[in-house]
């Protein structure tokens, strides 16, 4: 995949996503590839006034942020999914797109990038995406979800007691991470598991990466 995107047409960016997901043993159909192409523009024109992403390469955005969050896509179980701190859509739109079966709702506190997730899902017509500005401990959903998705989250702890109200009973948290996390792992909160820790493999990024699936005991 190239280093650099100053002079890539959009035909080398769809090659290059083409090859990353190839790569992870994904399949995504051409369809679904064209609409993270048109998200990844739309974030690059929206990200000059709203500051949604301090990464402004398309080629580091792609990696950072397009194959990085369609890593965990073969691990969410479940059809109903709530993406907290959503900020620019990561991951739940790109796994919007590539999951047209499962429903996703992106939630953030910031109403720039409500707005901006609002224009998104206008432009690639997700009907099974719904934005929500708003903060995680207030936020009351008429149906609960089977899995809450988050690489916000500074900590395992916060992400549990912030949001274990918004899961339906057996359903899992999935706490994106970069290193693997033995502190925060050993300090969970009484109650709550490791179902599942994955060692994430993206492509071009040179950074470990890390799923951890947690349940209630």
């Amino acid at each position: 995949m190239p280093s650099s995107s100053r002079e890539l047409s959009s035909a080398q960016l769809d090659s290059a996503l083409k090859e990353g997901i190839v790569t992870q043993g994904l399949q995504v159909d051409d369809q679904a590839r064209e609409a993270m192409l048109k998200y990844l523009g739309l974030l690059q024109r929206w990200n000059k006034a709203y500051n949604l992403t301090s990464i402004k390469d398309p080629v580091q955005m792609l990696s950072y942020h397009l194959l990085d969050s369609l890593s965990i896509g073969p691990h969410l179980q479940g059809q109903s999914f709530i993406d907290v701190g959503t900020g620019a859509g990561l991951p739940g739109i790109p796994l919007a797109v590539t999951h047209p079966d499962k429903n996703f709702s992106l939630l953030d506190s910031n109403g720039k990038k409500i707005r901006f997730l609002f224009q998104i899902k206008t432009a690639l017509k997700l009907r099974n995406v719904k934005e929500m500005q708003g903060r995680v401990e207030e936020y009351r959903p008429e149906q609960r979800y089977d899995g809450v998705i988050s690489r916000a989250f500074a900590s395992l702890t916060d992400m549990i007691e912030g949001s274990k109200h918004l899961l339906i009973p057996g359903g899992r948290f999935y706490a994106m991470k970069g290193r693997y996390p033995d502190k925060e792992l050993s300090g969970l909160p009484k109650g709550y598991k490791v179902e599942q820790a994955i060692e994430l493999e993206v492509p071009t990024l040179d950074q470990q990466r890390h799923l951890i699936i947690i349940k209630k005991s």
